[in-house]
């Protein structure tokens, strides 16, 4: 397991990491979070002709501002023409959990999202993402490697046993590979309607 000091652009490794494991492990599926596009291209990149499945998995239209998607066309472009997958969906923890709040409600989801946070935002962005995935059938219900950071970049790995966001509490979070030691707990934001 690697510790980073700090959460934050760790994406370099933590890619590296990721491809290190599955090879070495023979896992055929990495599930990668990308905001912007920036690490779903570097992660094809690294992952070219690596004989993995890349998954690159990006928040739904409108995570931030109505009809607003956050990952630019011609990054989508660049993952697929490298070979990887891009999913644009909507985050399986998150989604819901943000319309409540913006009412004042605190959810059941909301503890799920917060409890996973407890060791780093990128975790439960790994578990989110693959439990999109999973729902979007881009991946059998198996061992995966995940990746997801902080803020920019990566700096979170796990390896995951993936299922469907119905089955979120059957996911069993094998092994954390890779993860901030230190790392800032996220307030909750309003998303503009």
């Amino acid at each position: 397991m690697v510790y980073f000091d700090q959460a934050g652009d760790n994406t370099e490794r933590t890619l590296n990491i990721a491809k290190d494991e599955a090879l070495k492990r023979g896992i055929k599926y990495v599930v990668v979070a990308s905001t912007r596009g920036s690490t779903g291209v570097r992660a094809a990149q690294i992952f070219r002709n690596a004989g993995i499945k890349l998954i690159v998995v990006a928040h739904s239209t409108g995570h931030l501002e109505a009809g607003v998607q956050l990952l630019p066309a011609e990054k989508k472009g660049e993952i697929e023409d490298l070979g990887g997958m891009v999913l644009i969906g909507t985050d399986a923890i998150s989604s819901f959990n943000t319309l409540m709040r913006n009412r004042g409600v605190y959810t059941q989801q909301s503890l799920i999202r917060d409890v996973l946070g407890m060791f780093g935002h990128g975790m439960r962005v790994c578990v989110e993402i693959v439990s999109m995935a999973s729902d979007a059938n881009l991946i059998p219900m198996e061992d995966v490697i995940a990746v997801a950071g902080s803020a920019r970049g990566a700096d979170t790995c796990i390896l995951i046993q993936a299922n469907s966001s119905n089955y979120l509490f059957d996911m069993k979070i094998r092994e954390i590979l890779a993860k901030p030691r230190d790392f800032p707990i996220t307030p909750w934001r309003t998303v503009k309607p």
